[in-house]
């Protein structure tokens, strides 16, 4: 064998021997691994909650009707018939007290109460307005419905104007000198990716997460416990030593992240987003290609937290810091969304940002190029290179390493 492919060879053995020892103590402590399964598998468990929810909720007047309960209601037959061609149950009730009305709201009997004045039918058969009571509970979760009536009434109220005005010989059309017609152009794809969207970018988190255990642990652990001593006085290169850990690391993040990722996938292919004018165009495939796009940021995430805990001077230090530091890739994700930037470009160059970019473009059923996935894999790939051999040149410092 040839002496540089021997080197080769030794060095990929060391580094080898390096990744296995770290992977295997991460993989001992079991408690670490279910905390972060638990974390993993909590947000899109919680998006798909609320999402599941808000389409119940939405649907719940279509699949089950409501109820309205009416007083006086037989002074206004052409109303009730109204009401009833939009699927909403009328029951005739006798007169009642505010009390009784307020009861009956409480134990949620009935959507809304409209309780017609006693001279309502004398008013309206001389023209003068008739006084309709519109009774509800603004604590209950039945708005949307009640929003249904109201609108029922605003048509009905219309009508009869309509009429009146042309029994004395004047147009309608006066009342009304402009017709406005809306068209929306958005797409159900559209419409949930800006709303889905914002829950998107938690899911990115677990990289930085998913690492943050096995950072503090191999490095500023190591060095409570004396134990990374003995490996630098081991025949190995500070940067193979650095680079096994720092793919140990990485790969519990690869692994929370696609995990997150392939759930989130499967609840919003499961979930009926068309209900609430929404749909989920990420397919398999593209799924694929996010994940290996996402690879590079979870090497960025190791490196960054592996370098910060070796700066600290102990393990609950180190703690503290990359703590905060897993926060501060959501930064830019939420500026973009409260500013409400356009989709640009340069997004695609920011960390975390691109990768959050990325599935929200797909979701959208956009026809997305290889320049944006280019640029998503670099914009992570090379400052974990620049970081990580930062902090091989550092680990040959052993004052600096050891903290004497």
């Amino acid at each position: 064998m040839k002496p540089k492919a021997q080197a080769r060879q030794q060095l990929k053995s060391k580094f080898t021997i390096v990744f296995l020892k770290e992977l295997k103590e991460h993989m001992r402590d079991k408690r670490s691994l279910v905390m972060l399964a638990v974390f993993v598998l909590m947000f899109p468990l919680m998006i798909g909650y609320m999402l599941n929810t808000m389409i119940e909720r939405s649907t719940k007047p279509e699949r089950e009707g409501m109820e309205l309960a009416v007083i006086g209601g037989a002074q206004a037959p052409t109303l009730m018939a109204q009401l009833k061609q939009k699927n909403i149950t009328v029951k005739q009730l006798t007169p009642m007290s505010e009390e009784q009305i307020g009861a009956l709201l409480k134990e949620r009997r009935a959507v809304a109460v409209l309780k017609l004045d006693p001279q309502y039918a004398a008013d309206y058969n001389d023209m003068r307005p008739a006084k309709i009571e519109l009774w509800y509970d603004s604590a209950s979760d039945d708005a949307p419905r009640r929003r249904d009536i109201e609108d029922v009434l605003n048509a009905y109220s219309s009508n009869i104007a309509s009429a009146r005005m042309l029994a004395h010989g004047v147009s309608p059309a006066t009342l009304s000198p402009l017709r406005l017609q809306r068209y929306d152009t958005g797409s159900n794809a559209s419409r949930s990716a800006q709303f889905i969207g914002v829950l998107l970018g938690v899911l990115f988190l677990p990289a930085f997460t998913c690492c943050l255990s096995a950072a503090v642990d191999s490095t500023a652990g190591e060095r409570e416990r004396r134990s990374l001593e003995v490996l630098m006085a081991q025949p190995v290169s500070p940067y193979v030593l650095v680079a096994g850990k720092w793919m140990a690391a990485a790969a519990l993040g690869v692994c929370g992240l696609w995990l997150g990722l392939g759930l989130m996938h499967a609840i919003l292919s499961w979930l009926p987003l068309e209900e609430v004018g929404m749909s989920w165009r990420v397919t398999s495939a593209d799924l694929v290609r996010v994940c290996f796009a996402a690879i590079p940021l979870c090497l960025f995430a190791a490196a960054a937290e592996i370098t910060m805990a070796m700066n600290s001077k102990s393990y609950k230090e180190a703690q503290s810091v990359l703590s905060f530091f897993t926060l501060l890739p959501m930064v830019p994700g939420l500026v973009v969304s409260i500013m409400e930037l356009e989709t640009d470009t340069w997004m695609y160059t920011v960390p975390m940002l691109a990768n959050q970019t990325l599935l929200r473009e797909l979701a959208k059923g956009q026809d997305m190029g290889m320049l944006p996935f280019t640029l998503t894999f670099l914009s992570s790939l090379l400052p974990a290179l620049a970081i990580i051999a930062f902090a091989g040149w550092r680990m040959k410092s052993e004052r600096y390493v050891l903290a004497v």
